[in-house]
């Protein structure tokens, strides 16, 4: 797998800022982990994230972009900078490359350039430490069981990962959030106290402001109160969980769970986006309704896999091949429906891995982790077993974000 590149992005070009980050998020290891419209909010921004790249549109001001680039390299002079515009005259690249700005593109910009430059960045940083993978985890509607998930797949990472490596959960359910509640976890800090400053946190804060279960998956909880949500922005968002990357193996998320500028932020820097779903015409029509308005936002939905949760309830003669024909897309995975075992492990504060080790949907859980952890690992198993799984690993069958039929109204 190709190194991550956290990127900050700044255009000031509204309706060409979609195309730009589609373009951006087609390379597997681009994370963009902050947007920008303002130029005077670019060291601010490079401050308060941390980054390996910052590519900035000059257009259509040229040198009051260029200048905050000039300004920016006396605090960041190692950054990288890679500039965009439609402008070909020699003493404006000269003037770029004078302000620090390391590779120029033209107009339209040739991804296979692009993908060439950031590998120099990469080549030349192969000591620095790879931030930890950030999951996932959004459902296509309530109720559909993607807190379950997201809780249960933390703690069999955490069991995955080994004592010497952390693994936390985050809720960024700010108002209605249950993850520390499935764990039955109780802390005097929140992601709120977090996001309590534009500064880039400091490790210890954040690790203070972790709960540790006994499974030893940490859960960072929702806000206690509405008001305190209300406070938080995307940017708070995205600077805790940049931070909890470079502090653990794996930063699992429940959410998001707005579909606004604070949610795309989390899906553009995540690894893995699901999104679970059920075999209900409802779950179907919002999944596709939702993956083809991020779509048109510019985000790449090849990030985003599908989580079939809920597999054997009566489905109304809904089939999974059905669903995947509907969203162009084969399944991710699937988890087995058992009400029975899932709703007394949240009725207790237990994970499934504790409450019964040895039910089904327990075991799905942990081979979705698995797959994760360990993809040659769980390709084995799934082979061993056959049947659903070993046809689900088969790989994606979709065209991702080509134009695809609608769900029938």
């Amino acid at each position: 797998m190709a190194q991550t590149v956290r990127t900050i992005v700044f255009t000031a070009n509204e309706a060409q800022a979609p195309e730009l980050r589609r373009t951006l998020t087609s390379l597997p290891q681009v994370r963009i982990v902050a947007e920008l419209d303002e130029p005077s909010l670019l060291s601010h921004a490079v401050a308060q994230f941390p980054c390996d790249l910052l590519i900035v549109d000059l257009d259509p001001s040229a040198p009051v972009v260029i200048e905050c680039v000039r300004q920016l390299r006396d605090t960041s002079p190692n950054l990288a900078v890679f500039a965009l515009s439609k402008e070909t005259a020699g003493d404006l690249v000269l003037k770029a490359m004078k302000a620090g700005i390391r590779e120029y593109f033209v107009k339209p910009l040739n991804l296979e350039e692009l993908e060439q430059a950031i590998a120099k960045i990469t080549s030349t940083s192969d000591t620095a430490k790879e931030p930890g993978k950030l999951i996932s985890m959004m459902g296509s509607a309530g109720g559909v069981g993607s807190t379950t998930i997201a809780t249960n797949l933390a703690v069999e990472l955490a069991d995955l990962a080994g004592a010497d490596k952390q693994v936390v959960v985050v809720d960024l359910d700010f108002r209605f959030g249950h993850v520390a509640t499935l764990l039955d976890v109780q802390g005097q800090y929140t992601v709120a106290d977090l996001c309590s400053t534009q500064e880039e946190l400091d490790l210890e804060i954040v690790q203070k402001a972790l709960i540790r279960h006994d499974s030893g998956v940490y859960v960072l909880r929702r806000p206690h109160s509405f008001a305190q949500a209300e406070m938080i922005t995307a940017a708070h968002c995205a600077n805790v969980l940049s931070t909890l990357q470079d502090m653990c193996a794996y930063v699992v998320v429940d959410g998001p769970t707005r579909h606004d500028p604070g949610g795309r932020s989390v899906l553009d820097a995540a690894d893995i986006n699901f999104m679970v779903l059920q075999l209900l015409v409802t779950s179907v029509r919002n999944t596709d309704r939702m993956v083809q308005e991020l779509g048109t936002q510019g985000f790449n939905t090849s990030r985003i896999e599908f989580l079939c949760n809920r597999l054997g309830r009566e489905s109304g003669h809904l089939e999974v091949e059905q669903v995947e024909s509907i969203l162009d897309r084969k399944m991710y995975a699937a988890i087995s429906d058992d009400w029975k075992n899932v709703s007394a492990s949240v009725n207790i504060g237990q994970p499934l891995k504790s409450y019964n080790d040895k039910a089904r949907v327990r075991q799905e859980i942990r081979e979705l982790a698995l797959r994760i952890h360990d993809p040659k690992a769980a390709e084995q198993m799934a082979s061993q077993r056959g049947g659903l799984m070993s046809r689900l690993f088969g790989g994606k069958g979709g065209a991702g974000d080509a134009a695809r039929e609608p769900v029938a109204q």
